[in-house]
């Protein structure tokens, strides 16, 4: 079973079921839940959370992995 944690890019793969906080959710750290549709943070780890886009097309930061 992977790691939950959304700050390291190897646990995040390709229609992983997640929560993520959009930009404009960042002050409130209202969460978005989704599939991942593609991965956008190249680095391997992200103090914020990796950067993905959503099937809905949304993009956002993963906060956890559901």
């Amino acid at each position: 079973m992977p790691s939950k944690d959304g700050r390291i890019r190897a646990n995040i793969r390709y229609g992983l079921d997640v929560a993520v906080v959009l930009k404009e959710d960042q002050a409130t750290g209202r969460l978005t839940y989704g599939k991942v549709q593609k991965i956008l943070t190249n680095s391997p780890t992200h103090p914020h959370g990796i950067k993905v886009r959503l099937n809905t097309g949304e993009v956002g930061r993963v906060q956890e992995i559901v």
